[in-house]
Formats: C-alpha cells, sequence, structure tokens
C-alpha cells in the first residue's frame, strides 16, 4: 500500500515527458495560474491580451489572435474562456493550429489537462471540440469524464445528451436528457430531438427524488 503512489507515478514519468515534447512545458515568465483560483493575478493579462475583441474574434489586442489567445493561455492553461475562444477560432479558420499560436488546439487540451487534471470545465469544452469536429465517441469518452468532476452541471448532460443522441444511442440520450432538465437545463432542442423519434419521457418522481438527493451538498 505505501509503494502503490509511488510505482503509479514513476509509470506516470514516460507520459508526462511525451506530453512536455508534443505541447511544451507548463513554465512560464507569468505564472502559470489556475484560472479558478487566480483570476486577480490574470486581470493584467486579460486587460492586455484577452480583451471583449480577442474573446469574441473581433480582432487582436496585441498581434495576432492566435497570438493573444495563447499568451493568456500560457499564463493560464485552464483558462476557461480563452480555450473556447481558441476553439472556436480553431473551427472558424479551419486549421488544427491558428495563426499566432504555439501550439495546435489538442495541445492546449493537453496543457490544460496536466496543469489542472481536476478541471471538469476543460473536459466540457474538450468534449463539446470533439463533437463539433465529428469525434463522437471520444466526445462521449471525455464528457463522461467530466461527471467526476461536474456531477451537478446541467450544461455537461444536455451536451453529452446531443452527442448520444446523434450515435443514435437515446436511451442514453434520454438519460442524461432527463438529468440536465432537472438540473435545470432550459434550451429545448435535446427534448424536442427526442420527442421527434419518440423516445422523451418524463423522469419519474421517485427518479427525480433521488436525483435531487444525490446532488444536495453533504449527502
Amino acid at each position: 500500500m505505501m509503494l502503490r503512489p509511488l510505482i503509479l507515478s514513476i509509470a506516470l514519468f514516460p507520459a508526462l515527458a511525451m506530453a512536455e515534447e508534443a505541447c511544451g512545458p507548463l513554465t512560464n515568465a507569468y505564472g502559470p495560474f489556475d484560472y479558478r483560483t487566480g483570476k486577480s493575478r490574470l486581470a493584467i493579462v486579460e486587460a492586455y491580451h484577452f480583451t471583449r475583441e480577442v474573446e469574441t474574434l473581433r480582432s487582436g489586442a496585441t498581434g495576432t489572435l492566435g497570438g493573444d489567445l495563447d499568451y493568456t493561455l500560457r499564463a493560464s492553461p485552464n483558462h476557461h474562456r480563452a480555450l473556447n475562444s481558441m476553439t472556436n477560432l480553431a473551427l472558424r479558420d479551419h486549421t488544427a493550429k491558428p495563426r499566432g499560436a504555439h501550439f495546435t488546439i489538442e495541445c492546449y487540451f493537453d496543457r490544460a489537462r496536466r496543469f489542472a487534471p481536476d478541471d471538469g470545465t476543460v473536459l466540457i469544452i474538450e468534449g463539446i471540440y470533439l463533437d463539433r469536429i465529428g469525434h463522437k465517441a471520444d466526445a462521449v469518452r471525455v464528457l463522461e469524464e467530466a461527471k467526476k468532476f461536474e456531477p451537478g452541471n446541467a450544461n455537461l448532460y444536455y451536451n453529452l445528451g446531443l452527442v448520444y443522441f446523434d450515435t443514435g444511442d437515446y436511451a442514453n440520450s434520454l438519460k442524461n436528457a432527463q438529468r440536465a432538465y432537472s438540473l435545470g437545463a432550459v434550451l429545448p432542442g435535446l427534448r424536442n430531438k427526442l420527442q421527434r423519434v419518440n423516445r422523451w419521457s418524463e423522469p419519474s418522481a421517485d427518479s427525480a427524488a433521488a436525483k435531487s438527493s444525490s446532488s444536495t451538498p453533504g449527502q
């Protein structure tokens, strides 16, 4: 029992070394800071490199859009909004490595995972990206993984329900849809899709109560 953590950490060294070689080390001149806890330290980065124009992909602040987003993501690899914007830029420009970026979009997700392996929002963004490029099986895998960290996130269950629907797995689509709506999802699209194929049903009262109980803090 005492040796197991050591054995696991040694086993991880080759994988971590390979990731660093492919996608660069996480060391940075400023930071890196966890987006969830270091927002005050990231204020100066956002003021100069992650402006509203950059976030919405209208124009770069100090150079290219990819360059400003890259600067932000090197200061905070799990910066949720910058990661989402870099994803949208890659999709908009039909390239895995936007102009000005140091890495591919896959590397930005790798770096975010290495930096904050317990950040479920990173996984949600990655899963939605994988879905948008047609990698449905990978999207399911990543979004299911995100449940470990974001069990009460309606957006997660909603998007996972959409992916399952697209793969023809209506049973899992329904299960995740019911969970999403019980958590407060308001968009009707997923419910409408299931209704059109006669697969929608309201969760039973017992099921809804159990879900509510399981999501209550301290339960």
